[in-house]
């Protein structure tokens, strides 16, 4: 058996060895060729300071498993046809040359789109991603102005950057990088008579990546100046959060909004779109400025969010603006995808295995909770405490009735838009290098990368794992040849007594919080295991209530669920899933907890069940926990959402029964803010 296992590995060397020089030795024909190329990832120039950790092209990184399931969802649904029957991204959008929506729509639908067609290799896709980068890359202007001729407005043609660089990096088309200095040369001559305003001011980090992208590949010096200049007409968040303006749930008033004034200048300082796209900017400022300040800045700015808006999914409240930390305030799905992308460029830079946590606390948790389970629906705004989506006002800063309805359209069309990059772009920070030539693993899924180390050599390493739902991480690394480069391990700031082997042999100086490297000659079929021991952990939270988590999973109380189509009052397409939603509960929700404090995985029963095609759903959680309360009959609805939360510990007559707790992004409707109580 051991020689056949043997003669199997050599063999699989050998096919990878040949692949590796296969791709090395290939030519990329024509512009638009998209044959696979092994390619490292791209460094910083000087006088750019360093990354702690650097980006992957994005083909890279491939999900598999229930992750790759889990695209393959996003890609059936409102993702992979969406352009087929929504006006705002139809035959006749600005995007394409037509002459309907000419401003945001069209960028933020390719930013997802990119990303989604080459992480799955999906030919339908591609070819739809295609179509909409192909306009812009033959409609260029003369002056090297880019989009459709109605818009004038900077901030769209920013997101439409991002998506031309990821599409450069899936496809090494050569029209790329000339169309980008064309433009930012056009830009530079003209933000002196037409500044950055409205969201381009307060978005401006955004732009800045796509320069130094571009910077980094061509060392075009003027890039730099270009960057200072952005900077110099954007929002000042650095100063916006030494301290913090808005330290609690902000009104109409103290916004300035009144009719005909959506968009005051303070509005915009407090939107949650805008705060979550700046959570990088100072990081990304960093690497121009070489100022450390400005990386401890970042680190600030999210602590100050966090401290005064931070809910148990682990994104902060906007319903449309800053709202506080109570559990009813939404979130809006804007704000979801855009911290994830946020984040992702900060661990890039800071190399702070905290933020990854963070990460995965809003991908596992906030992403999948504000999307019916096949993705044809999502919500605007999400609620911790969520126990009725209905088209009913709310106690949302600035957000209309419709918020947290699941449909296609729901309140504003933005998210419809902008939703699509929150999980193909997890797949691709999955993974990074390291400045010594290695690979780290940032976040932890299934999924398998293969890249070119600094010595040139081609290395592939498959992850086989369950996480978040299971703890047992499995990687295979298999380069080229024998070689020796470091592998860093996140290893998760809740993961006590984590423990890590390398082909059976157990390591030491493994600690939570921390990347734990591992630095050796690999050889082909090297097997690395790591453990996270998940235990139930319990945090105090808004009311000195308490909050169920286990791994980086949030937990939140199982209600029955009653989908209702709504017939009138919404667009609802014809010929597809689309439709828009109220769910109502059908079982008690207004359950007090009874935990034990001093050892809390006593008062929960953990049951693993199977990883079906829907884990974020009730009926598919692939993880439960039982627990002990009582129904607390004082607390009812209140303006449409769960009341006030009682403050803890509370006192209830009620009898003891078994609750069922799911996570956090499996259940639609859900308390996740529980009363304490007490007997």
């Amino acid at each position: 058996m051991s020689k056949l296992v043997t003669t199997s590995r050599l063999v699989t060397i050998g096919i990878l060895q040949a692949l590796f020089s296969l791709m090395a030795c290939i030519a990329w024909a024509g512009p638009r060729d998209t044959r696979p190329v092994l390619r490292a990832s791209v460094k910083n120039r000087a006088p750019l300071q360093p990354n702690a950790l650097y980006p992957l092209p994005l083909t890279a990184i491939k999900p598999t498993g229930w992750l790759r399931r889990q695209l393959q969802i996003q890609a059936d649904g409102l993702s992979g046809h969406l352009d087929e029957f929504w006006p705002d991204l139809g035959v006749n959008s600005g995007w394409l040359g037509g002459t309907g929506e000419s401003w945001e729509r069209g960028p933020y639908f390719l930013d997802g789109l990119v990303p989604l067609a080459y992480s799955l290799d999906d030919p339908a896709l591609i070819s739809k991603a295609n179509k909409w980068v192909g306009w812009t890359l033959s409609h260029q202007k003369p002056d090297g102005s880019i989009g459709p001729e109605r818009n004038k407005d900077w901030w769209p043609n920013i997101v439409m950057l991002k998506a031309l660089t990821q599409y450069q990096e899936s496809t090494l088309d050569r029209r790329v990088i000339p169309l980008m200095q064309r433009y930012f040369r056009y830009q530079a001559d003209h933000l002196s008579e037409r500044p950055l305003q409205e969201w381009a001011k307060f978005r401006w980090a955004d732009e800045v990546v796509s320069v130094l992208w571009l910077y980094n590949r061509t060392g075009d010096a003027s890039l730099l100046e270009l960057a200072r200049l952005l900077q110099h007409q954007g929002h000042d968040w650095k100063g916006q959060f030494a301290p913090l303006t808005f330290t609690s749930k902000t009104t109409k008033e103290e916004l300035g909004l009144r009719p005909g004034v959506s968009n005051s200048e303070i509005a915009l300082s407090a939107h949650g779109v805008n705060n979550a796209m700046a959570l990088k900017t100072s990081a990304v400022w960093s690497l121009v400025s070489g100022d450390a300040s400005d990386r401890e800045a970042a680190r600030h700015q999210l602590a100050e969010i966090e401290k005064y808006h931070l809910l148990p999914s682990g994104i902060f409240s906007c319903d449309e603006h800053l709202a506080g930390r109570d559990p009813v305030q939404g979130t809006e799905l804007c704000s979801v995808v855009e911290a994830q992308f946020s984040l992702e460029q900060m661990i890039a830079i800071l190399g702070d295995p905290s933020l990854a946590d963070r990460l995965e606390k809003i991908a596992f948790n906030a992403l999948p909770a504000t999307f019916s389970p096949d993705m044809w629906a999502h919500q605007y705004d999400q609620q911790p405490n969520q126990v009725l989506c209905s088209l009913r006002d709310r106690d949302w800063t600035t957000n209309g009735p419709e918020s947290n309805i699941f449909g296609l359209e729901p309140n504003f069309g933005c998210c419809t838009a902008n939703m699509h990059q929150g999980w193909p772009k997890l797949v691709a920070s999955l993974w990074m290098a390291t400045p010594d030539d290695g690979l780290a693993a940032v976040a932890y899924s299934p999924s398998d990368v293969s890249t070119v180390l600094g010595n040139g050599l081609g290395v592939n390493i498959r992850e086989e794992t369950t996480y978040p739902f299971r703890g047992e991480i499995r990687l295979t690394v298999n380069p080229a040849a024998p070689t020796e480069f470091p592998l860093l391990l996140r290893i998760p700031g809740w993961a006590e007594q984590a423990t890590v082997t390398v082909n059976g042999q157990r390591l030491e100086g493994v600690e939570a919080a921390q990347f734990y490297s591992i630095r050796r000659k690999w050889q082909g079929g090297d097997r690395v295991a790591l453990t996270l021991p998940m235990r139930v952990r319990l945090t105090h939270g808004y009311g000195n209530s308490v909050i169920v988590e286990r791994g980086p999973l949030v937990f939140s109380l199982r209600i029955g669920e009653d989908w209702r189509k709504i017939e009138k009052g919404m667009s609802r397409p014809a010929r597809t899933p689309a439709a828009d939603w109220e769910v109502h509960a059908t079982t008690p929700w207004n359950y007090g907890l009874i935990v034990d404090r001093t050892d809390p995985t006593r008062a929960f029963e953990v049951v693993e069940k199977p990883i079906g095609d829907f884990p974020f759903s009730p009926a598919g959680a692939p993880v439960e926990l039982h627990a002990k309360g009582r129904l607390i009959q004082e607390w009812k609805l209140a303006n449409n959402s769960a009341g006030p939360l009682p403050k803890s510990p509370v006192t209830s007559g009620e009898r003891l029964e078994t609750i069922t707790l799911i996570p956090y992004g499996s259940a639609k409707l859900r308390i996740t803010t529980f009363p304490e109580l007490v007997d």
